[in-house]
């Protein structure tokens, strides 16, 4: 019996500073790895991406044209779409289908206007009716797919995803360097990530604040916010930042904070927490099942609140030096089981 050929679509991996990058990188050579000659992989990738999996697969590019018209629509047995944009459409590919979910976030943003959640929900609802199997990665993802296409719910399956421990040479030095003990958070400057919040813990204390991440017209108001609270020579925003200041970042900060309103899942709690810092997070969307037990949550936004929970958080961690648990929290989400719960979910569909 021939070795049934799997396409395995990465396209959404063209900036190397967003989310679907790491998951990209992280989970596509997890199934390089863990593959072991079961399947007959294929990588369709946009033509901008910087990685290429160390050309340990086959890869395909985007084009335009696939829109029309995919030339390989008879050449594989199975398509996963590993992310809910699908440049390359379900309908151009005969083939058993998976799509994977990262979330459903638009209909959380109090901001979205009711007519754009109505195209984006019969978008997002034409493709999971082309497809056999969805996987939401996280129960969060998995309960809004439920809740708003009832007739796939026989579909849904959860696989989280993992996340690398980074690691930092020793000589390493970021391109910025705070000059006292620093608070950090990464991400997306959007109203939705809540960094607007953050200035507001810097009262009382002598803590710096390091945000690092791709700037949009949001940082302005992050700026006022600091200067609303007399701390913008404390708030520090960097841009986006390499892997190596990323992790240094991670390695050398007090606590992480991620008030994020809308979260499939959460990567840069993980990557925190593998370092055994404290982690202050929203209680909203997916973080609390990241964070789990030993995350410190915010159960909204009122400036009064955020610092109670920050401080308490803090002395805490201080007093009962809880690392150990944070790191075990960490180690539950991993990119080579992630993989492996993928691969077992390709046999399952085709049959296998």
């Amino acid at each position: 019996m021939p070795t049934p050929s799997v396409l395995v679509t990465f396209d959404s991996m063209k900036n190397d500073n967003c989310g679907y990058y790491y998951f990209g990188t992280g989970l596509g050579n997890a199934i390089i790895n863990q593959n072991h000659g079961r399947f007959d992989l294929h990588y369709y990738l946009h033509t901008r991406t910087k990685y290429r999996f160390n050309e340990k697969v086959d890869i395909l590019y985007l084009s335009k044209l696939h829109q029309l018209f995919f030339p390989s629509r008879n050449k594989f047995d199975l398509l996963h779409l590993s992310d809910q944009t699908c440049r390359l459409k379900p309908s151009k590919v005969n083939a058993k289908k998976i799509m994977t979910i990262h979330d459903m976030n638009k209909v959380h943003l109090k901001f979205s206007k009711p007519h754009r959640i109505d195209v984006f929900l019969e978008k997002l609802g034409k493709f999971i009716s082309e497809v056999d199997k969805v996987v939401a990665i996280s129960e969060f993802v998995a309960n809004d797919v439920r809740h708003y296409f009832p007739e796939a719910a026989h579909k849904v399956s959860v696989i989280y995803n993992g996340a690398d421990k980074l690691i930092v040479p020793e000589n390493h030095v970021p391109a910025f360097t705070p000059q006292k003990p620093f608070l950090f958070t990464i991400g997306l400057l959007s109203v939705q990530k809540g960094f607007h919040y953050l200035p507001a813990l810097l009262e009382g204390n002598n803590y710096d604040l390091v945000i690092a991440g791709i700037e949009t017209p949001h940082k302005q108001t992050i700026i006022q916010e600091a200067e609303k609270y007399g701390c913008l020579d404390r708030v520090h925003i960097t841009g986006p930042v390499s892997d190596l200041d990323k992790a240094w970042y991670f390695k050398n900060c007090s606590a992480f904070l991620f008030p994020s309103r809308a979260e499939g899942f959460g990567l840069p709690v993980i990557e925190a927490m593998h370092f055994g810092k404290p982690v202050f997070l929203a209680k909203y969307t997916s973080l609390p099942e990241v964070g789990g037990e030993v995350a410190y949550y915010f159960n909204n936004f009122e400036p009064e609140h955020m610092q109670e929970v920050f401080n308490a958080g803090m002395a805490d961690f201080l007093n009962r030096n809880p690392i150990a648990d944070i790191v075990k929290q960490a180690e539950k989400f991993s990119w080579d089981r992630a993989a492996e719960q993928y691969l077992a979910l390709y046999e399952e569909c085709l049959g296998q």
